[in-house]
C-alpha cells in the first residue's frame, strides 16, 4: 500500500518477472526470476503468477468465456480441459450465466470476475492484483475484494494485491506500506473465524530486511 510514486507498480512488475531487480532475490515457487532466460521467465509467468488488472485487459472480440480459456488453448491444452477448467472458473466468480456475453455486455464488476478468472484458469502459485477495484464504484470494488478473499481461501494461491485505498488494504491480512521506493511499515490484521478483520497489528521493528514473495509452502496467505 502507498500514494503515487511509492513503487507498488514497481514491486509488483518484479513479483511478476516483467522488471529485473538490480539487487537482492526474488522467487516464485522457489525459482529465482532474476537471470533466467526470456523463454523460461516467459515460462514461469505464464504457470506460476496470475494478473489481474485495473482495467481489466479483456479482449474486446471474445466472450467471457474464450477470455478465460485463451491461457488454455495458448498452452495447447486438451479441449476436454480447456471447457472443464473455464466452466469451473467462470462459476468460481459467479458467472456461470454469462458465458456468451462480450466485454462491452457486460458490467465493470463483471468484466473484473471474468479477468479474475482468466488469471487463476492456468492455478497460478501467486495472484497479483494491481488496483483491482481502481476502476469500480464502492459497492462493486467491495464485490470484487470479498471474492479475491473467498478464492484466496477456496484456490490457496497467495495474493499480492497493490493498492492506495486504505478500505481495499484492510480486506487483507498483511499489509506493507511503500513510501518512495522503501517499506517503511507492516500491519497483521487479526481476523475472526469468518474472515472479518480486527484491530490491526503493527509490525514496527519486526520487518524482515528482504522480502520474498511465497510459493507453494505458503499458499493460503495474503500479504
Amino acid at each position: 500500500m502507498g500514494q503515487s510514486g511509492s513503487g507498488k507498480s514497481t514491486l509488483l512488475n518484479l513479483i511478476g518477472g516483467l522488471d529485473q531487480p538490480t539487487g537482492g532475490s526474488v522467487r516464485i515457487d522457489g525459482i529465482e526470476l532474476a537471470g533466467l532466460p526470456d523463454d523460461e521467465l516467459t515460462r514461469v509467468r505464464r504457470e506460476k503468477i496470475g494478473f489481474v488488472f485495473q482495467f481489466f485487459n479483456l479482449l474486446p472480440t471474445l466472450s467471457a468465456y474464450d477470455n478465460i480459456a485463451l491461457p488454455l488453448r495458448l498452452q495447447r491444452k486438451a479441449g476436454p480441459l480447456v471447457r472443464e477448467r473455464t466452466l469451473r472458473h467462470l462459476g468460481l466468480v459467479g458467472l456461470s450465466g454469462r458465458a456468451d456475453h462480450l466485454p462491452d455486455e457486460l458490467s465493470g464488476g463483471e468484466c473484473q470476475r471474468v479477468a479474475i478468472a482468466r488469471a487463476l484458469v492456468m492455478d497460478p502459485v501467486v495472484l497479483l492484483a494491481d488496483e483491482p477495484t481502481g476502476n469500480l464504484d464502492s459497492k462493486t470494488g467491495a464485490e470484487i475484494l470479498a471474492l479475491l478473499q473467498q478464492i484466496n481461501r477456496q484456490t490457496g494461491s497467495t495474493l499480492v494485491m497493490v493498492t492506495h485505498d486504505a478500505a481495499a488494504a484492510s480486506s487483507c491480512d498483511r499489509i506493507l506500506r511503500l513510501r518512495d521506493g522503501h517499506l517503511e511499515g507492516e500491519e497483521r490484521q487479526q481476523r475472526g473465524e469468518a474472515g472479518d478483520a480486527g484491530e490491526p497489528s503493527t509490525g514496527a521493528g519486526t520487518l524482515p530486511r528482504q522480502i520474498a514473495p511465497a510459493g507453494r509452502r505458503a499458499r493460503g496467505s495474503q500479504p
